[in-house]
């Protein structure tokens, strides 16, 4: 099978599309939060900066109330989030109580943030 240039251009573009939206994702996830570095199992990292994840969709290191460094993975890797629907949004809102969606150390908390 062959793929013509303006079909090879079109891939390339919503490949960087798509990488553009997600650097985008996680700098909105990030903004308003005081970023830090600290030691997480004996090497640096920033801390309330998600990124992407390894075992989840998404991961940040924060501080838990004991005041050690732990990392919270959070959101399914196969699911694409469509808060721009609004009544979508409203669903996962009220499912999750995001009206409190408590500290900081837990996945509510970054999932809540996102939506």
């Amino acid at each position: 099978m062959k793929i013509s240039e303006e079909q090879l251009k079109n891939i390339i573009k919503e490949e960087i599309d798509a990488l553009l939206e997600e650097q985008a994702y996680y700098n909105m996830l990030a903004e308003g939060e005081t970023i830090e570095e600290a030691e997480y199992q004996g090497r640096k990292v920033t801390l309330n900066k998600p990124m992407k994840g390894d075992v989840k969709k998404s991961k940040v290191y924060v501080k838990n109330a004991k005041g050690n460094v732990v990392k919270v993975n959070f959101g399914d890797p196969n699911m694409t989030i469509k808060k721009n629907i609004p009544a979508r949004r409203k669903s996962f809102r009220a499912r999750h109580n995001c009206d409190n969606p408590g500290p900081k150390w837990k996945a509510r908390y970054w999932s809540c943030k996102a939506w």
